[in-house]
């Protein structure tokens, strides 16, 4: 069966139906997550305006309401990190990057006292998430957030330095901070993708050209994008162009990273009994937004080509 023909629950099957229970899941980890009284009640508010948890729903709509819930507190640990070290210098960030770690590696060890909360947050998160995420699962995402987690102390080194990095350069270390490769195992939470097919060079670049489809498309829907650093400000920085040309620059980018995915979609190496090896790369396919989705779509309706 052409991969492309199993495409119809990105269209939104099964979405309407995981509705009560992602209600369910979201009003368990928001009250989760108050217990900590880790931000003011302002800034709590505005945070749950943001609706991370519907994010995560919309992202990981094949997830049972238990791998849903930890999910939805990934999201969490997210945003409690970020708040934690967004302003930090590079050691402060380190310290708080292996704090994190050393919870989520020894999640069923109590914190030290007068620790950050970002510790227990972190603990918390995987203590209950490890009771429904194999072994396999479990390894995929401890090795993927650690990544993360210090190219964020990366991150804070450039902000101490003053460090302007140049366009590709740029674009190696924010495909690290987005914060997408983490996510990804949030998908084979109840799966058991062997080494063979997790490292497979097809499915590992489906990931990081969904990431870079993901880090380029958010620029559209950042109003103050010109006043960040990013990739839009850099390349008008290097002279090579002015605002038009580098949004432009982004756009064909993300056609063309668009179309490379749909033509490495189709080798995937999978056959027709391997379902989670299906299930997951659609689950990589649905988090890029619409570009990708849309195109999957008009795929399904005609069939593969060539």
């Amino acid at each position: 069966m052409p991969p492309t023909q199993s495409l119809a629950w990105l269209t939104g099957h099964g979405r309407a139906e995981s509705t009560l229970t992602s209600e369910a899941v979201k009003a368990e980890c928001e009250a989760w997550f108050r217990s900590f009284n880790a931000f003011s009640p302002k800034a709590q508010k505005a945070f749950e305006k943001g609706d991370f948890c519907r994010l995560a729903a919309l992202a990981y709509p094949a997830l049972d309401q238990q791998r849903l819930r930890t999910a939805c507190d990934l999201m969490m640990l997210f945003f409690t990190f970020d708040e934690c070290t967004d302003v930090l210098p590079a050691p402060e960030a380190r310290r708080y990057a292996d704090i994190v770690m050393d919870a989520l590696k020894n999640p069923n060890k109590p914190r030290p006292e007068g620790e950050p909360v970002v510790g227990e947050v972190a603990r918390q998160f995987w203590a209950l998430g490890i009771q429904s995420a194999t072994p396999l699962a479990q390894k995929h995402f401890l090795e993927t957030f650690e990544d993360y987690i210090y190219s964020i102390v990366e991150q804070a080194s450039d902000r101490d330095d003053k460090r302007i990095r140049g366009s590709e350069e740029y674009m190696i270390l924010r495909r690290r901070t987005i914060g997408v490769q983490p996510s990804y195992p949030m998908i084979e939470l109840g799966m058991n993708l062997v080494d063979e097919i997790w490292d497979h060079p097809v499915i590992d670049e489906l990931r990081r050209i969904a990431v870079d489809i993901v880090l380029l498309d958010n620029l559209f829907y950042e109003p103050s994008f010109l006043t960040q650093h990013n990739i839009v400000t850099i390349i008008m920085h290097e002279g090579t162009t002015n605002l038009s040309g580098a949004m432009e620059w982004v756009a064909t980018r993300l056609k063309a990273l668009t179309s490379r995915f749909i033509v490495l979609y189709e080798k995937v190496p999978w056959d027709d009994a391997d379902a989670q090896v299906q299930e997951y790369v659609e689950g990589i396919a649905n988090w890029p937004p619409r570009t990708i989705v849309g195109t999957l779509r008009a795929a399904d309706t005609s069939g593969p080509k060539g």
